[in-house]
């Protein structure tokens, strides 16, 4: 009892600590904003007239520029000078481009340079495409505005491929929410009806309020997010340097490792909590087979809560409209360029934090709650439990709603893979979103 509370007091302060710094952390929200709009700036020469509206609006560049000014972000000066350059009142970019050649690096000084002169006569026949820049979308800027006609300075394949990114993180979640809203409306309408599926029996784990702590607390924090870092990130670092894997292969592996390391002394802890003679079936209630029907399951809970999600999200943007970092993962995700380091992020994400914290919190916490508080307040408190255990201020709303939705789908089935399914899918698509957005 004691050691529960000892553990428990900790934790609370630890979260929120964690919390608190998560203000001063940068929001990955910010950057994909400015990837998305550099996509539908790029892609808007390939977009069907009829598609402008819903997937570029009228001006892309404009758009663009005008978010770059709002962040003011210093790694974007170089675009935002070329923005200015080739918008309404060119005159606007000299400023910026004068300090680009006295301070930037000697490739965007020599471009800045030559910008500030302005295209010769001919000039747009000169165009040397090594001495513009390397990015895409500058690229075509650059050789704009020295001169170059539209015709000469397209990226046919640069910009078809950014059109099919831009469908990938539009078009297709768009369509996602929709069927989203059907659905929930379908599940409003059985209800209503009385004709919803009864809910079946919860089999839980022979766990106490206090076990729980202690697995939580104890397990999850203390010895988790807490100690085990601190134990074996020096290890990871170590190994690293001796099989001389640098970054970023080595980001990938360590935060594979140091998830792996953060899982095992939880489970051990649920290992021996567990000891015994068990149903058949296990406590847990994984279910694993029929595959199939958990799989359905699953990605219907993901096109259901998708619009849920969605809309908590737009809620906290209209409160509060920066508040602060979002999990590490998500920027190192978005940044990546090795395919072997995306894979190991990807490993992480879509499959072991899935099974980890499904087991912790739907499948062990969850149960021993609703047989204490009743089913509803059970799944909101599991899920407040969740969004806080991820110290992220700025998903807090997002992650206590997406736990709800988990929380559902767990009593809803009466199978813990369902919410295993829900999650990956979850995760799976925040990955998709941010390698083609980062790519």
């Amino acid at each position: 009892m004691v050691l529960a509370l000892i553990s428990l007091a900790l934790s609370v302060l630890l979260w929120i600590n964690g919390l608190l710094d998560s203000l001063d952390r940068p929001s990955v929200g910010s950057d994909l904003v400015i990837r998305q709009l550099e996509l539908a700036a790029l892609a808007a020469p390939r977009v069907p007239l009829a598609l402008k509206p819903l997937l570029v609006g009228e001006n892309p560049e404009a758009a663009l520029l005008e978010e770059i000014e709002r962040q003011s972000m210093p790694d974007t000066d170089p675009l935002r000078a070329l923005l200015k350059l080739n918008s309404a009142e060119p005159a606007l970019a000299r400023p910026l481009l004068e300090d680009l050649r006295d301070r930037a690096d000697p490739a965007t000084a020599s471009l800045a340079a030559r910008l500030l002169k302005g295209p010769a006569a001919g000039e747009s026949n000169r165009i040397d495409p090594a001495t513009l820049p390397t990015g895409p979308l500058q690229r075509r800027l650059s050789c704009l505005a020295l001169g170059g006609s539209g015709p000469a300075c397209a990226l046919p394949a640069e910009e078809g491929q950014a059109l099919l990114q831009l469908l990938g993180v539009t078009l297709l979640p768009t369509l996602a929410v929709l069927v989203g809203v059907l659905l929930i409306v379908r599940e409003i309408w059985l209800r209503w009806r009385k004709m919803a599926p009864e809910r079946p029996p919860l089999l839980g784990p022979p766990l106490g309020v206090i076990d729980v702590i202690l697995l939580v607390a104890g397990g999850f924090v203390l010895l988790g997010e807490v100690l085990t870092p601190l134990l074996i990130t020096p290890v990871i670092s170590g190994l690293m340097q001796g099989l001389g894997i640098t970054s970023p292969l080595s980001d990938g592996l360590s935060v594979l490792l140091l998830y792996l390391g953060l899982m095992a002394a939880p489970l051990l802890i649920l290992a021996l909590m567990l000891r015994g003679e068990r149903p058949e079936g296990g406590w847990l209630q994984y279910r694993w087979k029929p595959l199939g029907s958990a799989v359905r399951k699953g990605f219907k809970g993901l096109l259901i809560v998708l619009p849920l999600v969605s809309l908590a999200s737009w809620l906290q943007q209209l409160i509060w409209s920066d508040p602060g970092g979002s999990n590490p993962l998500l920027e190192l995700v978005l940044r990546s360029t090795s395919p072997l380091a995306l894979l190991c992020f990807a490993f992480t994400a879509i499959v072991l934090a899935p099974l980890f914290e499904e087991t912790i919190f739907r499948g062990v916490l969850l149960p021993v709650l609703v047989r204490q508080l009743g089913a509803g307040w059970g799944v909101v408190v599991s899920s407040a439990v969740f969004a806080l255990a991820h110290l992220s201020l700025g998903e807090l709303a997002p992650l206590f709603v997406l736990g709800l939705a988990l929380g559902w789908m767990r009593l809803s089935t009466g199978r813990l893979s369902s919410s295993i399914w829900l999650h990956a899918f979850w995760n799976g698509l925040t990955f998709s979103n941010l390698v083609l957005l980062g790519s």
